[in-house]
């Protein structure tokens, strides 16, 4: 799974934790609806000066936002996933 969209996962996952609509993340981080949609949806890349903004709107750390969870690996990964093996 690329960056980004792990990215887009790990911010909609977070703002829905906290109940917060985009609008009230948008509000909070400084950010568009729009921008924060995109991002969500795996299509926008985030500078890290976004990261950084954007994790303390969430109150989580910048890493958490751009590290895989279980859940994100398992369903990436097939039964043919050889990468252990390289």
């Amino acid at each position: 799974m690329k960056l980004q969209e792990i990215l887009g996962i790990n911010v909609q996952r977070l703002r829905r934790e906290k109940s917060l609509s985009q609008e009230q993340l948008a509000q909070l981080s400084g950010r568009t609806r729009g921008y924060l949609s995109s991002l969500e949806a795996g299509r926008r890349n985030a500078t890290l000066d976004t990261l950084e903004v954007l994790a303390a709107a969430l109150d989580v750390r910048a890493c958490d936002l751009i590290r895989e969870t279980s859940n994100e690996i398992s369903t990436q990964d097939g039964p043919s996933d050889n990468r252990a093996n390289g």
